[in-house]
């Protein structure tokens, strides 16, 4: 037990003789992704602490904590260190079963004759995962009937690809774990008529994330339509034929606060207006590859208190209706735009956003081909504008950039890619945005490796700059890939996005990739560079 606990994607591996025992044998269960957990072991009094494999220690002393007390510290471990310690004695594995409380299963149809001893050990589930190969046969209703009366309080509860899986399995869900709080399914085939068994017979149901359902109607009828419920806070909809079918469960529902619709299938303008009319107090919409237009934008802007939007490659959405929701909706602190480089979406739009939501936070343009007029406005009225990421602009350059650094007070993060900007323009930041942290600049041919050392060579204070530049060889290839980064945008926007911003506490660490210098093969040159606070100033780090 001299091991001390460690995160999930570093785990240290035991090299002591322990770690090498026999395992017992296979069964289907995992945890958090891990591999399969073990077969309870039958104990008896007299055997409680002694070790699996026989032996007995001097003393044990472990035996004088009492069970709760060693399952909260088990509480700390990860998923491996958790199994490893059940392995030390029938005592320590019949505690670690019944404090776990996270459980991951592989939902091959196999499963039903394994998921008896599998509950017997972990008998205080809550959150459960069943994932089983879109090329296997998966689990159906006697397997989903049995997991449900075993896991009666269950609170969360995710499905994916469990196609034997029909309405009659989820309504033995809704019958027997009547606290389920999030219910999230994906390629699964069960109807309507499961998720509304699962919405009448839940009353705490609080998030519910629909994806690639494969029993929905294929017309849309309002009768026998899925019914609201007053707890929902959370609605999801994703790739779905008809996902039109469950607009009235988001319109019955007044309670909800985020709704996302991606990539669903039909005319949401009219629907849109019916569930705006229904539930006004929505904060956050994500609307995503789905046919809504300026009509469904100017419905949405009653939502008063709508604080995030993302519209994400929302082609016939344009300058008027961004204008529309953001002269009614003015605590948008979040918004995301990819106008897929159709223009219809620029200055005239994020001109408005300017003027009327000076709340902002965070803007992400993806496609969209903003100036320094609708960008130095909002620099200018955004005061709280912390996080700015502009991707595929043809617009971006020089003149822009600088509009940025000399107005733009509090930004702390900011992410360029493919856009005309240049060493003359990245060179106002040395002097601008002194809250600054972050910069990450991709594929801009005009940015030479030498900026970022020169750039924090001049920057007082903290920055660290990640540089991707493309040399004169890749031009062409680039110039060729040039709808392949549009279309990987997402995944910048999210690495930058998940950084924390610097700690303000004195005694706190630097994160480890703010110190380090990495070099790439080719013509791409990295260099992710730290410089810290000159001596004088080095009891804060405060930014």
């Amino acid at each position: 037990m001299g091991q001390s606990a460690s995160t999930p994607s570093a785990r240290p591996l035991f090299s002591s003789s322990s770690s090498r025992r026999a395992k017992p044998p296979h069964s289907f269960a995992s945890s958090s992704g891990a591999s399969a957990n073990r077969q309870p072991v039958a104990m008896t009094e007299g055997d409680a602490t002694s070790p699996i494999g026989g032996a007995s220690p001097a003393r044990d002393h472990t035996s004088d904590l009492p069970d709760e007390c060693l399952a909260l510290v088990l509480q700390f471990l990860g998923a491996g260190d958790r199994k490893r310690c059940s392995l030390v004695c029938r005592r320590w594995l019949a505690v670690e079963g019944q404090s776990r409380h996270r459980l991951a299963l592989d939902a091959r149809a196999a499963l039903l004759e394994a998921a008896p001893a599998i509950f017997v050990r972990f008998d205080a589930v809550s959150k459960l995962a069943l994932k089983c190969d879109r090329r296997a046969d998966s689990i159906g209703d006697e397997a989903i009937a049995l997991i449900a009366v075993r896991c009666p309080n269950l609170t969360r509860l995710k499905l994916r690809a469990c196609r034997a899986v029909t309405d009659a399995g989820m309504a033995s869900v809704a019958k027997h774990c009547p606290g389920l709080r999030k219910l999230s399914v994906g390629s699964c085939t069960f109807g309507s008529s499961g998720i509304e068994a699962i919405v009448r017979g839940c009353a705490l149901l609080e998030e519910l994330s629909i994806k690639r359902l494969r029993g929905l109607p294929d017309t849309f009828a309002t009768e026998g339509a899925v019914v609201g419920a007053a707890s929902l806070r959370s609605m999801c909809l994703k790739e779905l034929y008809n996902g039109q079918c469950l607009a009235p469960l988001i319109a019955g529902s007044p309670n909800i606060k985020t709704l996302r619709l991606i990539r669903c299938t039909g005319d949401w303008d009219r629907l849109l207006k019916d569930i705006a009319d229904k539930v006004t107090g929505i904060i956050e919409v994500h609307l995503e590859k789905l046919q809504v237009s300026d009509r469904g934008l100017a419905v949405l802007s009653s939502c008063n208190n709508l604080e995030i939007l993302h519209l994400v490659k929302t082609p016939e959405c344009t300058d008027a209706g961004l204008a529309t929701v953001a002269e009614r909706c003015h605590r948008l602190r979040k918004v995301h735009i990819d106008g897929w480089k159709t223009n219809r979406i620029g200055d005239e739009g994020l001109i408005v956003v300017g003027r009327q939501c000076s709340n902002l936070q965070e803007l992400v343009l993806i496609g969209v081909n903003p100036t320094a007029r609708s960008l130095g406005l909002i620099a200018s009225n955004c005061r709280n504008l912390e996080r700015l990421a502009l991707c595929s602009s043809d617009t971006f350059g020089d003149a822009e950039i600088t509009c940025i650094a000399s107005k733009c007070m509090s930004l702390k993060k900011l992410c360029i890619k493919g856009c005309p900007v240049s060493d003359q323009g990245m060179e106002a930041l040395a002097e601008g945005c002194p809250k600054l942290v972050k910069v990450k600049v991709k594929k801009c041919r005009g940015v030479t490796p030498g900026c970022a050392d020169w750039l924090m060579a001049r920057r007082v204070g903290m920055l660290a700059v990640n540089l991707d530049v493309i040399g004169p060889t890749e031009q062409q290839e680039a110039s060729l890939s040039e709808s392949r980064i549009l279309e990987n945008n997402e995944q910048l926007i999210d690495q930058i996005g998940a950084v924390d911003l610097l700690p303000s506490s004195s005694n706190s660490r630097l994160p480890p990739w703010k110190t380090r210098i990495g070099f790439s093969t080719g013509g791409n040159l990295v260099v992710s560079a730290l410089r810290r606070w000159s001596r004088g100033s080095s009891n804060s780090n405060s930014t």
